[in-house]
């Protein structure tokens, strides 16, 4: 059940990126009342001179519930 994918600029490194998966883990055990055992976590790192063909030119709109998608 919920798998999460998080794209964002190459460069951190993986004690980050820990750091960042382990905490999208805990708010959505408390959102959605769900098991850690039944969450994961991915992160794609994105060269920033790819960033809109990657990423900006393939959000569907309608389906982005905070902020605004980047544009490089």
């Amino acid at each position: 059940m919920p798998h999460i994918t998080i794209d964002m600029f190459a460069g951190r490194d993986d004690e980050t990126k820990k750091k960042i998966a382990e905490a999208i883990v805990k708010t959505m055990m408390n959102e959605l009342g769900c098991a850690k055992e039944h969450l994961s976590v991915a992160i794609h790192d994105v060269k920033p001179e790819n960033w809109n063909s990657e990423i900006e030119s393939n959000v569907n709109k309608e389906e982005l519930f905070a902020g605004e998608v980047y544009k490089a």
